[in-house]
């Protein structure tokens, strides 16, 4: 890696995010849910989003649940508030789904899971993960 390719990347982070779908739904619905999820994360101001497969989960990623489309990885500008965004508009994704999805987000081998919870129960354990993520 050429010093001017760290620079470029110390500036971004990447996310694996991993639709965990509500265990009644069928594959052919879990897969229209991640392309509805993958198109969402693309209208936000991130540098790119890409479907991945099952197998190519990437390392620190919980791949045990993952739907046949694996996962979307998702690259962003460190700074900006864009992590932030992006947290919010998956917790609004799954507050309007009536299934009980979950996503896992992973950034650097550390994971949450968002599901629909209190807004004081997301609010406190998403203060948290963005603070580790966005001191960088």
């Amino acid at each position: 890696m050429t010093s001017s390719d760290h620079a470029s990347t110390a500036a971004s982070l990447r996310a694996t995010l991993a639709l965990q779908a509500d265990p009644d739904t069928d594959p052919e619905r879990e897969e229209h849910l991640m392309r509805r999820l993958r198109g969402e994360i693309n209208d936000l101001d991130v540098e790119s989003v890409a479907l991945v497969a099952a197998g190519d989960v990437p390392h620190g990623a919980k791949g045990a649940d993952l739907v046949t489309l694996g996962a979307l990885l998702v690259a962003f500008s460190a700074s900006g508030g864009v992590f932030t965004t992006l947290i919010a508009a998956i917790q609004n994704w799954l507050d309007r789904q009536t299934g009980r999805h979950r996503i896992a987000v992973t950034i650097d081998g550390d994971t949450i899971e968002l599901e629909r919870a209190s807004a004081a129960q997301q609010r406190e354990l998403l203060e948290a993960f963005i603070q580790r993520h966005s001191s960088r």
